[in-house]
């Protein structure tokens, strides 16, 4: 069965009434945290689409470069979308629960803050808007400020990237702990270890960006190639 079948699954066995935030109520186990992981994406997206007044074909086709979506189940990605969109809860009723299903296990709030940021750069604005949303979703899930900044410097082109920023480290750090962070940051992209704390096989693309950022600015503060 397809992630997107049992997405569907679990949306249909929602209580009549009952808003798509009760999924995260539900789904709070392995293999089931990698469904919560995609629902909170579209879920999310939805409400950050409401937060900057449209969603656009870039939007949907960034969603798609995330999650691999095949004809036949974009309808049930469709449905979700527009559940939460409908909802009544608000987006940090939304977050507070995705918090906590996985506030033991914060690389994976990272990684969905990262799918976010792709979604919301895909029309190649970053309205002001979705700057306070993220940000907003960022503090709820506990995300700091540099990891933060982190994210923002390698998704939004308003300034050239700063290397020590892309890594969450300062220019006065030594050398060798910056190397020791690189390494732990590029252990944490490793697919496997994103599988491993919940994240879809269908999203693991995500890997493949941020291991690109953070090779190219170790490479720039170390003065050679990784």
């Amino acid at each position: 069965m397809s992630i997107w079948s049992r997405i569907s699954n679990a949306v249909a066995a929602l209580a009549s009434g009952e808003g798509l935030s009760a999924v995260f109520e539900k789904l709070r186990s392995p293999p089931e945290k990698s469904i919560a992981f995609t629902i909170a994406v579209i879920a999310l997206s939805a409400k950050m689409a409401k937060a900057d007044g449209l969603v656009t074909r870039d939007e949907v086709t960034a969603f798609r470069e995330v999650f691999q979506i095949a004809a036949e189940d974009e309808a049930g990605a469709a449905k979700v979308f527009n559940l939460a969109r409908q909802d009544v809860a608000g987006f940090q009723d939304y977050a507070k629960r995705i918090r906590a299903m996985f506030g033991e296990e914060p690389g994976t709030l990272c990684d969905l803050m990262e799918g976010l940021f792709h979604i919301a750069m895909a029309d190649g604005t970053y309205h002001p808007a979705e700057d306070q949303f993220l940000h907003d979703v960022a503090e709820i899930f506990g995300i700091d400020d540099n990891r933060f900044r982190a994210m923002r410097a390698r998704f939004v082109p308003d300034a050239t990237p700063d290397p020590y920023t892309v890594l969450g480290v300062t220019p006065d750090m030594p050398i060798d702990e910056i190397r020791k962070h690189w390494r732990q940051l590029v252990r944490e992209s490793h697919p496997d270890v994103m599988i491993a704390r919940g994240v879809p096989a269908e999203a693991v693309k995500l890997s493949e960006r941020r291991m690109q950022d953070i090779n190219d600015a170790w490479a720039e503060i170390n003065g050679k190639p990784a």
